[in-house]
């Protein structure tokens, strides 16, 4: 959903307005290329000996999703549109009267432009070409809610929140103020084995979509998700501090300032060997757009690090390779990165890898990421500025916070109580 964020992140920058279409059976669109035949329906007359030969795609064929995309895809590209070669879903139209950006999830799509001419120009092309509906100003998109103020724009999963408590019977519990236990290390032998372990992989299946708005469960979502396929009693209990923590903050949203220059910056972060079962790393990262959060990763590594350095290092891999898809992603979008994008990191000696070229005994095994991060900051897309431990924004996701600490981090985070 980055692709998403960052849309509705330009959208707020440049003051533009959101408008949403939906087309009605958009399987039913695509031409199919195969021959694939049907047992005719019931109330046809017809010979037992004849079948149907299909020549449009139906509900319920694997084509259909595929095809209904390439159906699609050669008529916007009609119009004048072009696809970015970053993200398959986006279209992009540029003229003399403005850049028009139209993102499709299946049959939903969203459309955004500085000249209402220029939408309302697209939406009847499309009319003449699908049935759909306009559903005119953006205000839900994919089950999330979009606001907006004279400010920017606000991204709010509270309906969802308030549903998800529901069906966990969470909506009279008491609320905590941090999703997490300060210090809490959960491995797969503590507790016991749940009797009924589904409701735990679907609260889990949930809360990771719930994590599109709210970067605040990210590192604890990322925790319990780890748990899936045998959760115990001890996990259980952790997943329903996530939910009281959701309940207490179910007002919580994300903002995208209309305020923000178009200017990208990052940080990463690390927990060396944190996991204490097979000692692997934790990496953490966030990007902003100006003042908007439009990405942000809780991943454990796949490999375990030698050093904290190592995995400082590795972090820095993952976030200059987000960076560097965000710059040409913006750059389709006619936003042209022209100087270098901050990557934030505290770890000195993971700095001075990416600056200095001799080639070191005690990271000859990190090689592969070595390049990768001094190959970006040689050519001048990413710069690589130190910031003090306490001012990391990437903390977040590596580890559990104090309640002051973890306020903190909201802040800085554009993540704020709406009303």
């Amino acid at each position: 959903m980055t692709y998403v964020r960052i849309l509705i992140a330009l959208a707020a920058s440049c003051i533009w307005p959101f408008y949403q279409l939906d087309v009605k059976n958009a399987f039913l669109h695509g031409d199919l290329h195969e021959e694939i035949y049907m047992q005719p329906p019931l109330g046809l007359s017809h010979s037992s000996s004849h079948v149907c030969r299909l020549w449009k795609a139906l509900y319920g064929l694997k084509q259909a999703p595929r095809v209904w995309f390439e159906k699609f895809q050669s008529t916007i590209l009609s119009f004048g549109f072009h696809q970015s070669e970053n993200d398959h879903a986006l279209f992009i139209h540029t003229s003399a009267r403005g850049l028009i950006a139209l993102l499709l999830y299946v049959d939903d799509m969203i459309i955004t432009c500085d000249d209402l001419d220029c939408i309302h120009s697209v939406k009847s092309y499309l009319q003449q070409q699908f049935d759909k509906k306009d559903l005119g100003p953006l205000r839900y998109f994919l089950g999330i809610k979009v606001a907006y103020s004279p400010r920017g724009y606000i991204l709010s999963q509270q309906k969802y929140t308030a549903d998800l408590l529901s069906r966990a019977e969470l909506t009279d519990t008491g609320t905590v103020s941090t999703p997490m236990q300060l210090h809490q290390k959960l491995t797969p032998t503590m507790g016991e084995p749940l009797t009924n372990p589904t409701r735990y992989r679907e609260l889990v299946g949930a809360l990771v979509y719930l994590t599109i708005s709210r970067p605040d469960i990210a590192y604890a979502v990322h925790i319990v998700s780890q748990f899936m396929q045998a959760p115990t009693s001890v996990h259980y209990v952790a997943l329903l501090r996530i939910l009281r923590y959701l309940r207490g903050s179910i007002h919580q949203s994300l903002f995208f300032s209309s305020s923000s220059k178009p200017q990208l910056r990052a940080y990463c972060d690390a927990d060396w060997a944190g996991d204490l079962t097979d000692r692997w790393s934790t990496t953490g990262y966030c990007v902003f757009f100006g003042n908007s959060l439009i990405s942000w990763r809780s991943k454990k590594q796949d490999i375990v690090a030698k050093s904290s350095t190592e995995a400082e290092y590795r972090a820095m891999s993952s976030a200059a390779s987000e960076i560097v898809w965000l710059r040409r992603l913006l750059g389709d979008l006619g936003v042209q990165c022209s100087t270098s994008t901050p990557l934030y990191c505290h770890n000195q000696s993971a700095i001075k890898i990416a600056n200095n070229p001799v080639f070191h005994e005690r990271t000859k095994h990190i090689e592969i990421d070595r390049h990768f991060v001094r190959h970006y900051y040689i050519n001048g897309s990413i710069s690589l500025p130190f910031i003090p431990s306490a001012q990391q924004l990437a903390d977040f996701f590596t580890k559990s916070q104090t309640t002051q600490r973890h306020q903190y981090l909201l802040s800085k985070l554009s993540v704020f109580t709406s009303p």
